[in-house]
Parts: C-alpha cells; structure tokens; sequence
C-alpha cells in the first residue's frame, strides 16, 4: 500500500514536471518569439520574460532581434560611363517583424542571408550605375550608402520584417586595366590642380612685386625730395654764413683764400699756369703786405 502511494507521488511529481517545462517557457532579452498551433501563428512578438502555453498542441518559435552582420561577396558593378568597379561590402540587418520573418524564411537565419544578398547586390548595382567614377571616388562612402540603405529598409521590411540598419563599403577596387586609365587622369587632374595654383601664385608674387616697386619709387621720390630740400636749407645756411663771416673781415678772407687756391694750384707735379704777373692771382705773392701797400 506504500509503495504504492510512493509511486503515485512519484507519478504526479513526475507529471507536475513535465507539465510545467512543457508550458512554460522563457523569451530572453535578445529575443522576440511568436506561438504556433500546428505552425499557424496563434500569438504574434511575444516580448521577453515568463510566458505560458498549451503543450503537444502549441510551439513556441524564438528569433534573435539583435543587429547582425551579412558579409556580402565581393562584386563587380558597372558605373555609368560603363566603367567596372569591384566592390566590398557589409549589411547590418536586425529582425524587427517575428512573424512576418517566420512566414517568410520559417526562422532560417541563413534562409534570411540567401533573401537578403541578392537585394543587396541589386540595391548596390542600381547605386554605382547612376554614378560615374569620379562621383564614387570622390564622395563619402556613408552617404553614397544613404539612399540604397533606406530604399532597402523598406522593401525588406515589408517582404522579410527585417529592417536594414546599414549598408558599408569596406573597399571600392579598379580593375587592372582601369587602374592605370584612373590614375592617369588623377595625376592629369592633379597636375592641372598644381598648374592652376602656380599661376595664381605667380599672379599674386607680380602684383606684391609691383605694388613694392611702386611704393619703393614712392619712398625713393619722397627720400629724395626730402634730401634736395635740406640740401637746399643746407647750402642757404652755410650761404648766409659764409657770406657773415666774409663781411666781418674781407681782408682776411679774400687773404685765406688765395692760399687756399695757392695750394690747390700747385699742388702735385706738373702743374703749370700761364698767367701775366700783375694779375691778381698773385697779389699775395708779390707783396707781403698787400694790404698796406694799398694804403700807401
């Protein structure tokens, strides 16, 4: 009779177990997940925590809702001069509608991948086809990424309930026998570049150039202007004293000059003057007192 009961208790714990493991059930926070009954979906993104269901008749389907990374193959797209650019890329996707995504990939992440990648590669070929290679080498990557990403967003969202958050270009290649055409053309463009901000430097050294010559003939006109009016004040005054101290003694004077034209006369050799003997040149020369000779 005891043992009997024991394994009744036994029984019922056992029952009590299963019944709970099989109706309860936890949705992590990274998690979103929809009932099924016979895999029609009965309760749509059940949210995370504690939550219950109807055993054997009822499943329960969990997807991750974190952002995820598709590392897309790398592709050879054709710009819109028909050129070929090869290109590295990756999408950031993140589950954002449960059932919409459980209808459409059964909650097969790599189903998810192999629905994605072609939308991404079409997205991107459209993009680089409207651009010509100067466009794409120039602009930023992340905004040459906008529109595709946004335009994607949409149509993923409404085909797969998937949201793309980004659309990033790793590496934009040329093929070889472009490369050496693009490089070309940098180093044209370049050189051109280089060849216009030479002139314009040339242009501006000539007019600083004439502007100082022009304001050096300024100063020099000024300077010299400067210069003739002392050198005019400078002859009236010493004018004005040569003629005050000449009027102070005449005598003397007219004597100090004389020996000074004495002895520029005869200064070095081979001096030689032609001149009558009674001239005046020689007035202190004849007499030694030419002065008292006069008064006599």
């Amino acid at each position: 009779m005891i043992n009997n009961k024991s394994l009744l208790i036994v029984g019922g714990l056992a029952a009590a177990a299963w019944l709970a493991s099989n109706s309860l059930y936890v949705v992590d926070e990274t998690e979103r997940a929809v009932k099924l009954r016979f895999g029609e979906v009965i309760e749509e993104n059940i949210q995370p925590g504690l939550h219950v269901k109807i055993p054997i008749t009822q499943t329960i389907r969990k997807f991750d809702t974190r952002v995820l990374t598709l590392d897309t193959d790398t592709s050879r797209y054709l710009t819109l001069e028909q050129k070929a650019v090869i290109v590295d890329s990756y999408v950031k996707w993140q589950v954002v509608n449960p059932t919409r995504y459980y209808e459409a990939t059964s909650g097969d992440e790599m189903q998810a991948v192999r629905l994605i990648q072609p939308r991404v590669d079409e997205s991107l070929r459209n993009e680089f086809g409207r651009l010509d290679l100067q466009e794409i080498i120039a602009e930023r990557r992340d905004d040459l990424m906008i529109g595709p990403a946004e335009d994607l967003d949409a149509l993923m969202r409404e085909e797969l309930g998937v949201s793309i958050r980004d659309i990033r270009i790793k590496r934009i290649d040329l093929p070889e026998d472009v490369s050496a055409a693009v490089f070309d053309r940098m180093r044209s463009e370049r050189e051109r570049e280089a060849r216009e901000w030479r002139a314009q430097g040339q242009e501006e050294a000539e007019r600083i150039r004439a502007n100082a010559d022009r304001r050096r003939q300024v100063l020099l006109a000024q300077a010299t202007e400067r210069a003739e009016t002392l050198r005019g004040e400078g002859d009236a005054e010493a004018a004005a004293i040569f003629s005050e101290a000449y009027e102070q003694d005449i005598e003397f004077f007219t004597f100090y000059r004389s020996l000074n034209a004495y002895r520029e006369s005869f200064e070095g050799d081979g001096n030689m003057l032609v001149l009558e003997p009674t001239s005046d040149f020689f007035r202190y020369l004849n007499s030694p007192n030419p002065m008292g000779a006069d008064e006599e």
